[in-house]
């Protein structure tokens, strides 16, 4: 009986590595596609007896991308536009979304409506106003007007996203840190923020790659060549009549890396610990009409921090 068990866990174990190993396959399968046709030349991509690999390997294709086209450029513009943008949803998030996880005030209820009602419209909807607004303003050819554009457009789910990771840390911590003489902002800032790392860490990746990927409302509102996001420049590359496929595929690559880059980077960050670790609150005793409870925080420095909290019953 326990042989037969060990076998179907095996069996189990063995199918699940199988169906990951074929979903990796299928997802990085159109990068490979991408890699051998940058590698490729002109006359072969469009040859009819094309092949997966390239005969001859041109990494030249992948030297000729940056002098064809300002992709440095594009590069500085795209950072800029995807930074600030997530800087400023960030930024106006953490404090919108804590006042609507602790915080009561009249309107709560219809400004999370609005909030997640936002969340539904796409840019491409909205990109006649849109533009109307930015020409108002004058900011129809500025990077400025991306920055803000991508922000607004990215601040529902920031907001939504820290809301959840705030509501999921105990209020316990809060009055610990204000028995130890915190205000509210104070707390916020040394003790909340550390907890709710992986959360602004999840909010900060879904903006950046958003306002990094955004196409539609910068090929709307850019004109001028040198201020084009990396999303629209590359699109030098389609020609009138042939779209030059190596090159177009080349600077989609490195478009990917800075992506890469920043969730490596940040995954590196929080290995290393510099979130804290929420351990528990434990009830310890009840006198004189209050519960006392002990909440333990542990920080990644190894230090550890011990609150006892006293609160009314029933609260």
């Amino acid at each position: 009986m326990k042989k037969t068990r060990d076998t179907k866990s095996i069996l189990l174990r063995v199918l699940l590595y199988l169906f990951v190993i074929l979903v990796v396959l299928v997802t990085l399968y159109p990068y490979f596609v991408m890699f051998t046709t940058a590698a490729k030349s002109r006359a072969e991509i469009y040859s009819t007896d094309g092949t997966l690999l390239p005969i001859h390997w041109l990494w030249q294709n992948f030297k000729d991308i940056w002098t064809l086209a300002p992709l440095s450029r594009y590069f500085i513009n795209s950072l800029i536009v995807a930074g600030g943008s997530t800087l400023i949803a960030i930024v106006c998030g953490i404090p919108a979304a804590y006042a609507l996880a602790r915080m009561k005030f009249k309107g709560k209820k219809i400004f999370l409506g609005i909030v997640i009602i936002s969340q539904m419209f796409a840019p491409v909807v909205l990109l006649v106003g849109i533009y109307k607004i930015m020409s108002t303003f004058g900011m129809t050819d500025s990077l400025v007007g991306l920055v803000f554009i991508n922000a607004a457009f990215n601040q529902a789910f920031a907001i939504w996203l820290l809301r959840g990771t705030f509501i999921s840390i105990s209020p316990e911590m809060e009055q610990a840190a204000t028995v130890d003489g915190c205000g509210k902002v104070s707390a916020l800032i040394r003790i909340l923020l550390p907890v709710a790392a992986p959360g602004i860490v999840t909010a900060l990746i879904f903006v950046f790659i958003n306002a990094w990927n955004e196409y539609t409302v910068a090929l709307t509102l850019i004109s001028t060549d040198v201020l084009k996001p990396l999303t629209v420049g590359i699109t030098i590359f389609n020609g009138y009549n042939m779209v030059e496929w190596q090159y177009l595929f080349a600077s989609s690559l490195f478009a990917t890396v800075p992506v890469i880059i920043l969730f490596v980077a940040i995954e590196k960050h929080l290995v290393g610990g510099l979130a804290t670790n929420w351990l528990h609150s434990r009830f310890v005793l009840r006198t004189h009409g209050f519960s006392l409870y002990r909440v333990v925080i542990k920080y990644s420095s190894g230090a550890v921090f011990v609150y006892d909290v006293a609160k009314p019953f029933g609260s």
